[in-house]
């Protein structure tokens, strides 16, 4: 790898860490090829990514990034699992970790907010984003019907009774 392709992963990385909800580094030494595509596919369905890169370029670009605090993290084989959602990623990881002993979760970031293995399980715990969205729709929509059948039912109740004293007044 010249200097050139190292600046430009560099690059990348720095954008990763700028850009993402949740940063999570793990280590995969003795996880095989498939293990690690099936890995990136659950990660790509979440909406998050899987970044394999050299500990060294990590660190250069961990400089002056929110999340500076994870450098300590970067020694062996690293993965860092990443996704703009701040849940995605740590949800993925954490249930990847649980299946394969050969990921282990070492920590992460979330913005400024260093997590130990502990954090990013808490934080695998939260709802997502989508999860979040449904339950304030969900939320907003239960009084707009609860309105909706309280407008209702005096014209409805109305409606009954006339019926009942219509058919009162045929029975006299």
């Amino acid at each position: 790898m010249d200097r050139a392709q190292k600046e430009k992963v560099v690059e990348e990385l720095g954008q990763i860490f700028e850009s993402s909800g949740v940063v999570v580094v793990s280590h995969y030494e003795g996880l095989t090829v498939a293990e690690m595509q099936d890995l990136r596919a659950q990660m790509r369905e979440a909406g998050g990514s899987v970044r394999v890169a050299k500990n060294r370029l990590a660190k250069i670009a961990l400089e002056g990034k929110p999340c500076a605090s994870i450098a300590d993290l970067m020694t062996g084989m690293t993965v860092l699992s990443y996704s703009e959602d701040p849940v995605a990623a740590a949800k993925v990881a954490e249930d990847y970790a649980k299946s394969n002993d050969k990921f282990v979760i070492l920590g992460g970031a979330m913005g400024e907010t260093a997590l130990d293995p502990a954090g990013v399980k808490a934080v695998a715990a939260m709802p997502s984003r989508e999860e979040l969205i449904a339950s304030i729709v969900g939320c907003i929509g239960a009084p707009a019907s609860n309105i909706a059948g309280a407008i209702g039912a005096p014209a409805s109740n109305i409606a009954s009774i006339l019926s009942t004293i219509e058919e009162k007044a045929e029975a006299a």
